[in-house]
């Protein structure tokens, strides 16, 4: 391939996969279903199962009694990013003995961590980018990490957790390029549309500021910009043609950029969502030959661990000393009253019927489930839930007991993404051993493959009905392409599924989720707060319950998670 610089070892590399198929002295090659595994993580199976309390409520019955009731000031249904926050903000606000109740057997929602054979890997959300500024409350919490440290008055961060470089590589034409979006081998035109990208992200963030949290848009304002609402009122794929921009090469980029942080493609999600993939935080600038490492040289560094944001995860859960925490609980109805709120659940471990009594309750879980429980939902969350679509994803770890045979051209990265698989929704996979110092050895580690569904005409109903051997041979098949040896070198996949990983911002959606974040009744508010104003953000709820998740932005990030919920802790802290 033109302009590839090959050494010793990725040639030899390249030579070992292709001898693979040529030696006749080599025992048998594996097949798929000598390769162990299944699915792991989230439990899908407990939502469903809680139906029949649901139906039993949609008829207007009462549940049966209670096995236990227990009380607390403060109960968060959901514990996510959002909840384990809003728990975090209670302790920091004084509030002891608060409940947080999660459905799964472990924290975190889809910033779970794992292991397989003793080796962390992330079983959902896997880096963070290094927050700016308008995401301060995540900025201050991981100075109280002692990830973030002010040195000779500048900030810095911690070089064991900034994400070893390289950081992305693409496989494409039969070798491996530097980055995600291919400089050698393309033409003039393809670089020129590049550069006409760069142009308009930039155009588009001096005629209205984008935030990240978008909230801070909104709050600043009082509105969703002009501007904003009219890239709201479309299409990506739409906005892109007409500014011209139509390079296959560019729209792969974009398509898998949406897809990485939206779950599905330009014929989705709407233009304000994709320029704020960009100028939220770092803008887009357009690679050049003579820039190879352009993107460490601008800041677009990420912050990952080998169990990705697990390791997150843990430091908040190991950091709630005051709070009662109550995982394989799922929460089947919410009733709000003047004298505080009822919260009944079902704990699966124990196998009975529990309810919690509190003053104030912080919902923060995904708006079709708090939708459903929520005996008269208010009006604001009723729109929202029927508003939104979720997407289907899942995560497949593969543990490998050495490296593996690679082409020719970059380097192995941390983040390894396969040209043709995008088409599918493929997003490549990470390696797990990618922060350590010794990388390069030949120890055991584990791939962490991403799928996004949610340009599949029937995902969900895909990814719950498909056995585990539908999804390890095609992830096989398809990691198989770069990796030749691939099945000799895997010894174990396991899968992690989740049905509705996160909300797809789609035209519209901007406008009704600012209109209802500055507008959702807060004469309610002042009136339980003794007409004072609420200090923080503001926080879709009603008089004794505070909203707080990643589907209140209209997308899943960690930065719109962890805001939400710390500001609902605080104003449950208030009230």
């Amino acid at each position: 391939m033109a302009g590839f610089a090959i050494n010793r070892r990725q040639s030899l590399q390249w030579a070992g996969a292709a001898a693979l198929g040529l030696s006749g002295c080599k025992p048998a090659p594996p097949k798929l279903d000598d390769l162990p595994g299944g699915f792991a993580g989230t439990a899908l199976e407990r939502g469903h199962s809680l139906r029949p309390f649901w139906q039993r409520l949609a008829q207007g019955l009462d549940l049966p009694a209670p096995a236990v009731v227990r009380r607390a000031p403060v109960v968060i249904a959901g514990g996510g990013m959002a909840g384990l926050a809003a728990a975090r903000a209670l302790e920091l606000a004084g509030v002891q003995g608060a409940a947080l109740l999660d459905t799964q057997a472990a924290m975190g929602g889809n910033s779970q961590g794992g292991q397989i054979k003793g080796i962390a890997c992330p079983l959902g959300a896997h880096y963070l980018p290094v927050p700016g500024d308008d995401a301060h409350e995540v900025q201050d919490w991981l100075e109280q990490l002692g990830v973030r440290q002010r040195v000779s008055g500048r900030w810095r961060y911690d070089e064991r957790y900034l994400c070893h470089s390289p950081q992305e590589r693409l496989f494409w034409q039969g070798a491996w390029h530097e980055g995600l979006l291919p400089v050698h081998g393309v033409s003039q035109r393809t670089l020129d549309q590049y550069a006409l990208f760069e142009k308009r992200v930039s155009e588009a963030m001096s005629l209205a500021a984008f935030a990240m949290p978008s909230i801070r848009i909104w709050q600043r304002a009082g509105q969703l910009p002009a501007a904003h609402t009219k890239l709201d009122a479309q299409l990506f794929e739409q906005w892109l043609a007409e500014q011209g921009l139509d390079d296959e090469r560019l729209l792969w980029y974009l398509g898998y950029c949406c897809r990485d942080d939206f779950g599905a493609g330009l014929a989705q999600v709407s233009a304000w969502a994709g320029i704020h993939y960009f100028a939220s935080r770092h803008g887009f600038h357009a690679p050049r030959q003579d820039s190879e490492h352009e993107a460490e040289e601008l800041g677009e560094q990420v912050l990952t661990w080998p169990q990705g944001n697990g390791w997150l995860v843990q430091q908040l859960v190991a950091g709630l000393k005051g709070t009662q925490q109550q995982t394989d609980c799922s929460v089947l109805a919410i009733t709000e009253d003047a004298s505080g709120v009822q919260i009944d659940t079902y704990h699966h471990r124990r196998q009975q019927h529990e309810r919690w009594l509190t003053r104030h309750c912080v919902v923060a879980l995904p708006t079709f489930i708090a939708a459903r429980v929520l005996r008269n939902p208010p009006d604001f969350l009723r729109t929202v839930a029927g508003r939104l679509n979720w997407t289907p994803w899942l995560v497949a770890n593969i543990h490998i007991d050495s490296p593996l045979a690679d082409y020719p051209g970059a380097e192995p990265a941390w983040d390894n993404v396969l040209y043709q698989d995008g088409n599918q929704g493929g997003l490549g996979y990470v390696d797990a051993g990618n922060q350590r110092l010794d990388r390069v050895s030949r120890q055991p580690t584990v791939l962490s493959y991403y799928q996004a569904l949610g340009d599949w005409a029937d995902g969900r109903k895909q990814l719950m009905e498909q056995p585990f051997a539908f999804w390890r041979d095609r992830i096989v098949n398809t990691l198989s392409e770069p990796h030749a040896d691939l099945l000799q070198r895997a010894t174990r996949m396991e899968i992690t599924r989740y049905g509705h990983a996160m909300a797809i911002p789609r035209p519209g959606d901007q406008k009704i989720l600012s209109e209802i974040a500055l507008k959702a009744n807060m004469n309610e508010r002042k009136q339980l707060l003794n007409g004072e104003r609420v200090q923080g953000l503001p926080t879709p709820g009603t008089a004794r319950l505070s909203f707080a998740h990643s589907d209140w932005a209209g997308y899943s990030v960690l930065e719109e998670a962890f805001t939400r919920g710390h500001h609902a802790g605080l104003l449950a802290a208030q009230g």
